[in-house]
């Protein structure tokens, strides 16, 4: 379906999540105004339906007047590095909200499964009670509930909850920064989970797709609408393991176990170990989030086959080998 009338304003651009989800819309005919505090080097002018806009989501006339007149604002921005995490989420949300209210629009939040304690594991729904167990969910739990509270001011809000990112050119999740290194041949697989304990991914171009079919679907959303994604469920942990083994050619790329007790030493001088150590006990059991409310919606959930979607992750953050270009034969000598 197209929208040749609708625009999107996409903060976080630069992100994983936010630049699938731009690309995704724009195939829509949506125009999209990327938002990002750096532009992209690759990015050196404004093409077709996307407009790049330099800003600070922290500022709240930055946001303000790159919303103007937008239909959907899509929240896909972090603080760099994860650094101050807990003192900026929530600012950054508060300008969002603000801005929707201002333009009437609907803001889109990509969830997470932080939000949830062991008391509802192994299978969450949409109505399950959030009872976190780290600040971090904390944190998102109370930025949720600012998004349902502003649906009564005059925003609208859509959350897709989905598991463990991956994709293309998304370097800041568990894939990038834990199983694999980016921009290195995969010589090894650094595996976070316990064996046989199944763990939950979602592929970022699908979860992409799923945000622009529902909202194709707007006068048909509640105010403020919550769906999960089931993404790939990885029962063993093994289905990832051996797709980035048959993407890789190689059948015994050896397994290691995550060095949980390792990071805690450096857990004060980097951020990202930080927060990651206070996410591992999703690792430890299998938690699972149920799509049968956006099965019921949409009639199906976007869905790329895992082995490609590992292949072309893998491909996007330089971990298989460039593949060169036939060469085209010289033909300029020879007769007809």
């Amino acid at each position: 379906m197209q929208h040749p009338h609708k625009t999107a304003l996409v903060i976080g651009a630069n992100g994983g999540i936010g630049h699938a989800a731009a690309h995704a819309l724009a195939t829509q005919g949506w125009r999209i105004r990327a938002f990002a505090r750096i532009i992209p080097e690759s990015t050196t002018q404004n093409t077709g339906a996307i407009t790049w806009i330099t800003g600070d989501a922290l500022k709240d006339s930055d946001v303000l007047n790159a919303a103007k007149g937008v239909d959907v604002i899509v929240h896909a921005v972090n603080p760099p590095g994860y650094r101050n995490w807990g003192k900026l989420v929530l600012p950054m949300i508060d300008n969002t909200i603000a801005a929707a209210i201002a333009n009437g629009a609907r803001i889109v939040l990509p969830g997470t499964v932080y939000n949830y304690g062991p008391d509802v594991f192994p299978e969450i729904d949409e109505e399950s009670p959030q009872h976190p167990i780290s600040r971090k969910g904390a944190i998102r739990v109370e930025l949720e509930q600012r998004l349902e509270r502003a649906c009564a001011r005059g925003a609208r809000a859509l959350i897709v909850r989905a598991g463990d990112f991956f994709g293309p050119g998304a370097k800041n999740n568990w894939f990038a920064q834990g199983l694999v290194k980016p921009g290195k041949p995969v010589s090894s697989i650094i595996y976070p989970g316990k064996r046989h304990t199944g763990h939950q991914w979602a592929y970022l171009p699908d979860v992409a797709a799923t945000v622009t079919r529902l909202l194709a679907r707007e006068n048909d959303l509640p105010g403020f609408a919550r769906f999960h994604m089931n993404g790939h469920w990885d029962a063993t942990g093994m289905d990832m393991i051996n797709a980035i083994r048959t993407a890789c050619g190689k059948k015994h790329i050896p397994v290691h176990s995550f060095p949980w007790l390792l990071i805690k030493p450096l857990k004060p001088f980097v951020p990202f170990l930080r927060e990651v150590d206070e996410m591992k006990y999703l690792w430890r059991e299998p938690v699972r989030l149920k799509n049968d409310r956006l099965v019921a919606f949409l009639g199906t959930e976007p869905h790329t086959p895992l082995c490609d979607a590992v292949h072309q992750t893998l491909a996007s953050i330089g971990c298989l080998p460039k593949i060169s270009p036939v060469p085209t034969p010289d033909t300029s000598s020879i007769r007809q």
